[in-house]
C-alpha cells in the first residue's frame, strides 16, 4: 500500500503542476502582478494560521528571514516570467536546477562539502540546459538566463531555510515570503497594472490557493515520511509538465531537446540519490 507521506507528496506535486498550467492561462496579466495576487492569498492564509496557533509572526532571526524572503521573491518573479514566455516543460526543467545550486551554494552558506563525483552530476545537468537552449528556438537566451537565475535564487532561499531550521517555526518562514514580496511586486504593479477580466480573477485566486495547498501537503509529506523516500517524487513534475504542455498547449519538442531535459533530470536525481545514500552511511 502507498504510505501517507508518498500520497501527500504526489498530491503536492500534482497541485504545483496545475498551478503552473494556470499561469499560462493568464498571458495578458504580467508575471509580477500574478505574484502579487499569489502573495496576498499566501499572506492572509499564513497569517491566520500563525495567529490561530499563537505563534509570533516575525520570528527570531529577522535578518536571515528577510534574506530568504528576498531570494524567494526574485526566484518566483523569474520563474513565472519563463512560464509565460517559454514552453511549460522547458520552464519547469530549468527550475529543476534548484537542487544543484542548493548544493553548490551550500559549500559557502552552510559549509556543506561537495564530493568530486557530484560535479559530474552538475555538469550533466548544465549540459542538458545548453541542449535545451541550443535546440529549442522558443527558448531565447534571455529566457534561458531567467530560468537559470530562478533556480539560482531558489538555491539561496533553500540554504536560508536550512540555516533557520532550528530557530524558526515553518509557518514563520512561509509567512516571510509574501511579507517581503508584497512591497516589491506591489510597487511595480502600481505602475504596470493590468485589470483582470472575467475568469482571470478566478484563475488568479486559484493560483494563490493552490500554491498554499501544495506547500501544505509537501510539508505534511516531509513530516510523515523519511526524506529519502519522498524527495525524488518531486521530479514527477517534469512528467506532468510534458503531459499538460502536449495536451493543453500542443507543445512538442525535437529529440535533442527531450535529450537535454533527460540530462538535466539525470544529473539532479543522481545528486539527490548520492546525498541520501551518503547520509544513510553516516
Amino acid at each position: 500500500m502507498v504510505s501517507k507521506g508518498v500520497k501527500y507528496m504526489l498530491l503536492s506535486t500534482f497541485i504545483f503542476a496545475v498551478m503552473n498550467v494556470l499561469i499560462k492561462y493568464v498571458p495578458n496579466i504580467p508575471a509580477i502582478e500574478i505574484i502579487l495576487f499569489r502573495s496576498i492569498v499566501s499572506f492572509l492564509m499564513s497569517g491566520i494560521a500563525l495567529k490561530s496557533q499563537k505563534v509570533p509572526l516575525f520570528g527570531n532571526n529577522k535578518k536571515i528571514l528577510l534574506f530568504r524572503g528576498l531570494a524567494g521573491a526574485l526566484a518566483l518573479m523569474m520563474f513565472f516570467t519563463t512560464l509565460q514566455e517559454t514552453p511549460l516543460a522547458s520552464a519547469v526543467t530549468l527550475m529543476f536546477l534548484g537542487p544543484i545550486f542548493t548544493a553548490i551554494l551550500g559549500m559557502w552558506i552552510v559549509k556543506e562539502k561537495v564530493a568530486w563525483v557530484q560535479w559530474i552530476f552538475f555538469g550533466l545537468s548544465f549540459a542538458g540546459i545548453l541542449m535545451i537552449k541550443g535546440f529549442d528556438a522558443r527558448v531565447s537566451p534571455e529566457m534561458a538566463l531567467l530560468g537559470v537565475g530562478a533556480a539560482f535564487f531558489s538555491g539561496i532561499a533553500y540554504n536560508m531555510i536550512r540555516k533557520l531550521k532550528t530557530s524558526e517555526h515553518p509557518l514563520v518562514i512561509i509567512f516571510y515570503f509574501p511579507l517581503v514580496t508584497l512591497p516589491i511586486v506591489g510597487i511595480y504593479s502600481a505602475f504596470h497594472w493590468v485589470w483582470p477580466v472575467g475568469i482571470e480573477w478566478v484563475v488568479l485566486l486559484a493560483i494563490g490557493v493552490l500554491t498554499q495547498l501544495a506547500q501544505y501537503f509537501m510539508t505534511k509529506s516531509y513530516q510523515s515520511e523519511e526524506l529519502s523516500k519522498v524527495a525524488n517524487l518531486n521530479f514527477i513534475g517534469i512528467i506532468y509538465a510534458l503531459g499538460f504542455g502536449y495536451v493543453l498547449f500542443e507543445e512538442t519538442f525535437n529529440l535533442l531537446t527531450y535529450l537535454g531535459m533527460t540530462l538535466v533530470m539525470i544529473g539532479v536525481v543522481l545528486n539527490v540519490v548520492y546525498k541520501q545514500r551518503k547520509q544513510k552511511v553516516v
